[in-house]
């Protein structure tokens, strides 16, 4: 049979019981456990420090009068200070990995009722850790008993499968967490889900900024405002959900919405202004199009992150505000920090936690369950439900997650298409014919927004590849330069119209030559524009 052994602080108020002559008329924790006839302690290793000697010494003795069979060894413990949990901790692990633990001929049990609540919880910790092989000891004061008190006593089992409905309960609370954050929507996308799991985990576990990337109507906003909502179901943060689109911001504007300005900082301040990184004190920035901001503006906003603190315009006083960061951009911010348009070292900041939310179209087994909820947002925001029959979905689900349905506008698409269809319907039926007139309008939408791309020549005379690889603004000046070459009758006369207005300031005039240069730039020649 295995022996007893209780790990134990002493309880310098309770287990010293009052005066000497009335201690064996109060419940005295260390020396009620000894009392128990079902349950036998064998060694009490008794933790205390220098200067409650003499007490524990009184609780040996007493402990000896009432179990004789029990052997109390003191372990000296000096804490500088017993509510700090790292010293507490250290103390208590360093004790664990020294002791000669025999788990085949002792029973350990960690007395949790005395000691301050940092050394209660370390001690939990350190046992649910299996760093102290043993079980939970928890003892309290009898009912009403006359005499010497021995109070009463359980054992709690970290490690016992009754113990799984815990686990249970967590992982649902985590299942909970991350549809809070899909709204609800049953989404189907195994990537999409996965990533969802890592921002649940991420947005409860760190304040640390987050990036969300994608293109527009990705639902990047969404997702900003479900993260604000979830940390403060959590209590961590109670102050605002502060939006903010960085691409309406410009010039010396931008820094007075942002960071605010004081009165007759500049013409037209007549009043202080806290600006937008106060009113997010406590609460979440969710920085929009962040790709946008100016060079110094993003100085700006880095010291803010890091300091939380920064100075108004006009100000010579800084002013402080603690807000956790969100930021969402469509653009490549790598490929802006080597383009030289946004800071390395605030990218090095937001890339702590990036995540690249996928467009529509990459997403089509999830456009059913996001049709259901923006019928229900279109019921809720308008106090009228409409539905499809069942032609009409089958239509509008086929089309949707085909080939033709380009949602260059992703979510942002399917919501005014669901507004557009259930705004009209009959009776609040959508029926097929409604079906096929807003997937004509769709079709006619998407090709107005791909004309410009469609339509500018340049698909004639580069390959896909190439072409996919300008950039915005090269496509639009070499669209030009085709166009003008096939209105012109030779190279020469081509040149002459593309540089006519520096022509006047060269010495030597071969615009022949540099346009032939120009064009070589994207692998092109004369004859290549000319046969397209």
């Amino acid at each position: 049979m295995k022996r007893t052994v209780v790990l134990s602080f002493l309880g310098t108020t309770l287990d010293m019981g009052g005066k000497s002559s009335t201690r064996w008329e109060r419940w005295r924790p260390n020396v009620g456990l000894c009392m128990h006839e079902d349950l036998m302690v064998h060694r009490l290793e008794l933790f205390h420090d220098r200067r409650s000697a003499g007490l524990a010494e009184t609780v040996r003795v007493d402990i000896a009068q009432v179990s004789p069979g029990t052997e109390v060894r003191s372990q000296p413990m000096e804490l500088r200070n017993p509510w700090d949990f790292e010293e507490v901790y250290g103390k208590l692990l360093d004790f664990a990995r020294f002791y000669p633990f025999d788990t085949e001929g002792e029973e350990y049990l960690v007395h949790m009722t005395t000691g301050s609540h940092v050394a209660q919880i370390c001690l939990f910790l350190l046992t649910e850790a299996r760093f102290i092989p043993g079980r939970l000891l928890q003892t309290s004061p009898p009912r009403g008993h006359d005499g010497p008190v021995a109070g009463r006593w359980s054992a709690i089992d970290l490690d016992l499968s009754r113990y799984d409905s815990i686990a249970t309960r967590f992982q649902a609370q985590t299942r909970e967490a991350t549809s809070f954050l899909k709204s609800g929507i049953a989404t189907r996308n195994a990537a999409f889900n996965r990533m969802i799991d890592r921002i649940e985990q991420v947005a409860i576990r760190s304040r640390a900024p987050i990036l969300l990337m994608g293109p527009t109507g990705a639902g990047k906003s969404q997702l900003a405002r479900r993260i604000h909502e979830l940390k403060r179901q959590q209590h961590q943060v109670d102050g605002a959900f502060v939006e903010v689109n960085c691409a309406t911001l410009r010039g010396d504007g931008a820094m007075s919405a942002l960071f605010g300005h004081r009165k007759g900082a500049f013409t037209g301040a007549a009043a202080d202004r806290p600006g937008l990184l106060r009113a997010a004190d406590k609460g979440l920035l969710f920085l929009d199009e962040i790709g946008e901001l100016g060079l110094d503006e993003q100085a700006m906003i880095l010291r803010a992150v890091e300091d939380k603190r920064f100075l108004p315009v006009g100000a010579d006083k800084e002013v402080a505000s603690d807000f956790q960061l969100i930021a969402g951009t469509n653009r490549d911010l790598g490929a802006e920090v080597a383009a030289g348009r946004f800071r390395e070292d605030l990218y090095a900041r937001l890339n702590l936690w990036t995540f690249e939310l996928p467009g529509l179209a990459d997403r089509r087994e999830d456009i059913e369950p996001n049709l259901d909820y923006e019928l229900d947002r279109f019921a809720a925001r308008e106090g009228t439900r409409a539905t499809f029959n069942a032609e009409a979905r089958r239509a509008y689900l086929a089309f949707a997650t085909g080939p033709a349905a380009s949602w260059a506008g992703n979510f942002r698409d399917l919501s005014a298409s669901v507004t557009r269809m259930a705004t009209l319907a009959p009776g609040g039926r959508i029926t097929l014919e409604l079906v096929q007139e807003e997937i004509r309008g769709l079709e006619r939408r998407w090709r107005t927004v791909a004309l410009p791309v469609a339509e500018d020549g340049l698909a004639e005379v580069l390959p896909t590849d190439r072409l996919a690889a300008l950039d915005a603004f090269d496509r639009c000046q070499l669209a030009e330069v085709v166009r003008t070459c096939r209105a012109s009758r030779s190279l020469s006369e081509a040149g002459r119209a593309l540089f006519n207005a520096s022509r006047a300031n060269r010495r030597s005039v071969n615009d022949a030559d540099r346009l032939r240069k120009y064009l070589a730039r994207f692998g092109l020649s004369w004859a290549d524009v000319q046969a397209a």
